[in-house]
């Protein structure tokens, strides 16, 4: 459907206008300031809801306005919309050809309009997530690529500090020094300490034998020291010959088996080497020194090597996801070949949509405003003086093409470019005066 005659009256700084368009290409010219922007915001307000309207949408000075529509396909009515307004608010009225009004009418032209349906500029001048968002909206995808984003966010974020942390525990493993030439296993120091121990308590053991000998010995010289003193004591004491006889033959036997005892002991053996022990203990510290950086370096980097391990899992993970949100969007059928989505942003032929040439911007605008809304093919450009004759012949060839009416504002003042507005009512259509143009 489109507009087959349009009338507001006392709209914002429009009287009364009245208009019955022709052709794909309605264009609303005149001066700033004479009701150009009000008759476009008419089409707006009459159609898309109250959340919309400005706060004074009533010419000044009058206390109420009104908008009426006749919506239909070639010269057929199928729909009559009209907006009042009064001071206490608005009210909304669709009737069907036979004058009959509909029920809930706000969501019977809800269910016709689409949000881009009335300004295709106004999707070139979104942000580029509100872009990808709408083109969402009117494109249908096999997979929910907001969620595989989600997901491959998550895993960038978690490959990342993983990475960091494979990156570390590699320069770790790395930065311990291990000596060449080191056996397979560790040597067993206990057992070295275990032999020190036995040979230190072995060369204790033969000194208390020693001292035990040469205690022996210094008694066998103590008797024999005792003799001659006896001997005096025979010489100065006869009477006391007898006893003295009997202490020297006593110390003679004493000293006689002490000696065979010493004479037949075996021999001491020679003390054992303590220091080539502890030379062997040294060494065997350093090589198990070295097996122990070595056993640490490869539990390092076997860390890092799992730590690498989960990250090439999550590249793949995300590689997956990637492919999938590629083959979705190379599946989905576009309003615009070469349209497609990136990371957050719409993309044209394989770069960002705001890098596009201007005839490209305007054209897939265009485009997506049609998908928007199929029914009601009503286009609704308001900077009509941002675009230059190449893109006004694109927007008609495109409107022709595809069955659309544009509504295009422009400022001019020849009086001579479309429907002219002047002081809020129409003066002249395409250079003659509104009399001149109705014979």
């Amino acid at each position: 459907m489109k507009i087959l005659e349009f009338r507001a009256e006392n709209i914002k700084r429009l009287r009364v206008v009245e208009i019955k368009p022709s052709g794909e290409v309605v264009t609303i010219s005149g001066r700033n300031g004479q009701g150009k922007s009000s008759t476009m915001d008419s089409i707006w307000w009459s159609l898309a809801g109250t959340a919309h309207i400005q706060a004074q949408p009533i010419r000044k000075g009058e206390t109420k306005a009104r908008i009426r529509l006749a919506l239909g396909d070639g010269q057929t009515v199928e729909l009559v919309v009209e907006r009042r307004f009064t001071e206490k608010g608005s009210s909304l009225t669709v009737e069907d050809p036979r004058g009959a009004r509909l029920p809930t009418p706000q969501k019977i032209l809800d269910a016709l309009t689409g949000a881009l349906a009335f300004d295709p500029q106004a999707f070139a001048r979104m942000e580029p997530r509100k872009q990808f968002d709408e083109l969402r909206r009117l494109v249908d995808l096999s997979v929910d690529i907001d969620q595989l984003d989600l997901l491959n966010k998550s895993d960038y974020a978690k490959r990342t500090d993983i990475n960091r942390d494979a990156k570390a525990k590699r320069a770790a493993a790395d930065a311990v020094s291990v000596p060449g030439g080191l056996q397979a296993e560790p040597i067993d120091e206990d057992g070295i300490l275990n032999r020190i121990s036995g040979v230190a308590t072995r060369n204790a053991d033969i000194e208390k034998r020693k001292a035990r000998r040469a205690e022996v010995a210094r008694k066998i010289k103590a008797f024999q020291d005792e003799i001659p003193g006896h001997e005096r004591r025979i010489e100065e004491l006869e009477a006391q010959i007898l006893v003295e006889r009997k202490a020297i033959a006593h110390a003679q036997a004493q000293a006689h088996e002490l000696a065979t005892q010493l004479a037949t002991a075996e021999p001491l053996p020679e003390p054992g080497s303590v220091a080539e022990l502890r030379i062997e203990l040294d060494r065997a510290k350093g090589i198990n020194q070295g097996i122990a950086r070595r056993q640490e370096r490869e539990r390092v980097a076997a860390e890092a090597t799992v730590l690498e391990q989960q990250a090439q899992a999550l590249t793949e993970q995300m590689e997956a996801r990637e492919k999938a949100k590629a083959d979705a969007i190379a599946a989905a059928k576009m309003p615009v070949p070469g349209l497609g989505f990136g990371d957050g942003i719409v993309t044209y032929n394989g770069v960002p949509f705001d890098q596009a040439s201007t005839a490209e911007q305007l054209r897939t605008s265009m485009a997506i405003a049609m998908a928007a809304n199929p029914t009601l093919r009503i286009i609704r450009i308001q900077h009509g003086n941002d675009l230059d004759e190449d893109n006004l012949k694109l927007i008609a060839s495109m409107a022709k093409d595809n069955d659309y009416q544009v509504w295009l504002e422009r400022v001019d003042t020849s009086s001579k470019v479309g429907i002219v507005i002047e002081d809020g009512a129409v003066v002249a259509i395409d250079g003659k005066a509104v009399q001149e143009a109705a014979a």
